[in-house]
């Protein structure tokens, strides 16, 4: 199996990098990860909660997403209280040209969500 196909091993990676910088970088999607994107009256509780958490960790959060109106964005995080650090730009401390903003972890709920959630709240609680 590929390394870290392995969630322990990627667990591991993260609370490693954690303990390393004592910080992490995490990018969270906007658009049904934070946010009800198609208006179906989803909530996101859990993962608002675990930002809320992250940030008291002293992790960095970047909210990333393909909304135009970044305006709107930035307003909703601030309504609802939802922790950010930057929005689609990478962190001022990594020096990257990439549209891809860099992270140790990415929350969103096209790619692993779940996964990725339950790793962080693992790190969370080694702390």
């Amino acid at each position: 199996m590929d390394y870290y196909l392995d969630p322990k091993n990627s667990s591991s990676r993260l609370i490693e990098e954690y303990n390393r910088y004592q910080s992490l970088v995490v990018a969270f999607d906007f658009d049904d990860t934070v946010y009800d994107f198609h208006k179906k009256g989803r909530r996101y509780e859990a993962v608002i909660t675990l930002l809320r958490k992250l940030k008291a960790a002293n992790c960095y959060l970047i909210c990333w997403t393909g909304q135009e109106n970044l305006e709107f964005v930035k307003s909703y995080l601030e309504e609802c209280n939802i922790p950010f650090d930057a929005i689609n730009e990478n962190p001022p401390f990594h020096s990257c040209s990439s549209r891809k903003v860099y992270a140790n972890a990415y929350l969103d709920d096209r790619a692993g969500l779940e996964q990725v959630y339950n790793e962080l709240n693992e790190l969370l609680n080694t702390l």
